[in-house]
């Protein structure tokens, strides 16, 4: 990271902590917390033993509906991206469907999967697929023919073609799918907590405004987005790497 974009992140962390603190001076700490009390709290919850089981089963949902929504995703932009017909005809409706306010589909989702870790898993894969598999899609889609044609005349196996020509071509842009698909995994994960779940982090926000609990909602909020925020800038610099670092698509 360049010393201008270590001034650029500074300014945009000390923005939101000075709108987080004008939010809090307007609203008053029946609706939040202030930014300083917020990082006490959240520390002293870090610190301690309670909200870690909570963490866990957050993370254990999140990870298991992440690796369902990239293989899923992957597995369907590939077979869409590779038949042409059947990748026109679905794009456009796999778009529509991504539109739809997915708060709608939670009752059909808690009557199929219930309570627990199925449902949180379940609302985090229908939030993180669709991002996955139109990046991928969008890839296969646009591999140059000539590729493939070349690869052709010259009597490589398969095997040679996909690890040599096609993952080379599609690994970019999978990783860009997945940067989105996290982040929306990880909400459909929360959401889902909130829902359908007595443990996790989304439940420690719902049941802190139930309750009242301004800190407690406001803090585990506040450990959501930096979790959030600084892996979305990690995926952001293996994406950008793979882009642009020598390993692009030739």
């Amino acid at each position: 990271m360049t010393r201008l974009h270590r001034a650029d992140t500074l300014l945009v962390i000390l923005g939101v902590l000075l709108v987080w603190q004008g939010v809090f001076a307007y609203a008053g700490s029946t609706a939040i917390t202030a930014p300083l009390a917020t990082f006490a709290y959240a520390w002293g919850l870090l610190a301690g033993n309670f909200i870690w089981p909570h963490v866990g089963a957050t993370m254990l949902a999140f990870a298991m509906a992440l690796a369902i929504s990239a293989v899923l995703g992957v597995a369907l932009g590939v077979v869409l991206g590779l038949r042409r017909f059947a990748g026109d005809v679905a794009e456009p409706l796999i778009a529509a469907f991504y539109t739809i306010p997915k708060v709608t589909l939670y009752p059909v989702m808690l009557l199929i999967f219930g309570l627990g870790l199925s449902a949180k898993v379940a609302f985090g894969v229908i939030h993180g697929t669709v991002p996955v598999l139109l990046f991928t899609l969008t890839a296969v889609k646009t591999l140059p023919s000539v590729y493939l044609r070349t690869a052709r005349t010259m009597r490589m196996p398969p095997r040679d073609v996909a690890r040599h020509i096609v993952l080379p071509a599609l690994v970019p842009e999978i990783v860009s799918g997945l940067r989105v698909g996290f982040a929306l995994t990880l909400l459909g994960v929360i959401i889902g907590e909130m829902f359908a779940s007595q443990r996790g982090l989304g439940f420690l926000i719902i049941n802190g405004i139930n309750s009242n609990n301004v800190p407690m909602t406001t803090s585990v909020t506040l450990i959501v987005v930096v979790f959030a925020v600084a892996a979305n800038g990690a995926l952001l610099a293996l994406d950008r790497q793979l882009h642009h670092g020598g390993r692009l698509r030739t």
